[in-house]
């Protein structure tokens, strides 16, 4: 897949499928990120699709304290290498989805981030090669319980509980990380707003470190971190994260038990 395309999940009479956007229709296509991807004759209007997470991933590889100003705001020091940590896989959810608010926490807390997506298996790669083993890149909301999070002394907990890790709406495949607009909106307010210029490690340097301290595997992702302005979310909200050059991903929050298409 060496075109720009954009790379969807999508749901069509109860059966997902994967494909590409193409203006307001959706063609589908036959593989998977692990094989050769190949275009089909099946195209179906974007409007009569539901879509889901872009990804279905075996792994979530999460970047702490990756904005100097968003360690600043929670009273931490920038580490002198990335801090990792990880989220449990049954976090995903896809555009529109309801985020569940659960009774386990009080403070409820939004994080856009940029989303990457590996291609192939990643092992020991330098910063320069890094690219090579990107299938694309997507809008993410790291959503973490923050009571939960500084209670614990680990992060484990706060960040995977079930659809604490929205994503969307696609994976954009050719796309320059380094230098993004990166913005949250909650209740159409704009809460977060920086450049992924600021990371202290961007993306290439974290794909690296990463594969030097562990295996990657094709469809795994990597989140990189957040900017300033982390706040809380409450039932009835919508978030949105939108990154320039891919998209807008949106979501409610919900109480427990209430409908959601997850």
């Amino acid at each position: 897949m060496k075109n720009k395309l954009k790379c969807v999940r999508f749901e069509v009479e109860n059966k997902a499928k994967i494909g590409v956007l193409e203006g307001d229709q959706v063609r589908k296509v036959q593989g998977s990120i692990e094989t050769f991807w190949q275009l089909t004759d099946e195209v179906f209007p974007l409007a009569e699709v539901r879509l889901l997470a872009p990804c279905v991933p075996r792994q979530i590889i999460c970047v702490g304290l990756n904005y100097r100003k968003h360690a600043d705001e929670l009273k931490m020091s920038v580490p002198p290498e990335p801090v990792l940590f990880s989220k449990a896989v049954h976090t995903v959810i896809g555009p529109d989805a309801a985020i569940v608010y659960p009774p386990q926490t009080k403070k409820l807390s939004y994080e856009a981030e940029l989303g990457v997506v590996i291609k192939k298996k990643m092992k020991d790669v330098s910063p320069e090669e890094a690219h090579n083993y990107i299938l694309g890149y997507t809008c993410a909301n790291d959503v973490t319980a923050r009571d939960l999070q500084f209670r614990d002394g680990q992060w484990m907990r706060s960040k995977s509980f079930d659809t604490f890790c929205p994503l969307g709406p696609w994976l954009e495949t050719e796309l320059d990380p380094t230098d993004l607009a990166i913005r949250l909106y909650l209740n159409g307010k704009v809460q977060q707003d920086d450049r992924t210029r600021q990371m202290v490690y961007n993306p290439y340097e974290l794909l690296s470190y990463i594969s030097k301290n562990m295996t990657l595997d094709a469809g795994d992702l990597v989140l990189t971190g957040t900017p300033a302005g982390c706040g809380e979310m409450r039932v009835g909200d919508e978030v949105a994260v939108e990154i320039e050059g891919i998209g807008c991903l949106r979501n409610t929050v919900r109480a427990p038990g209430e409908e959601a298409k997850n």
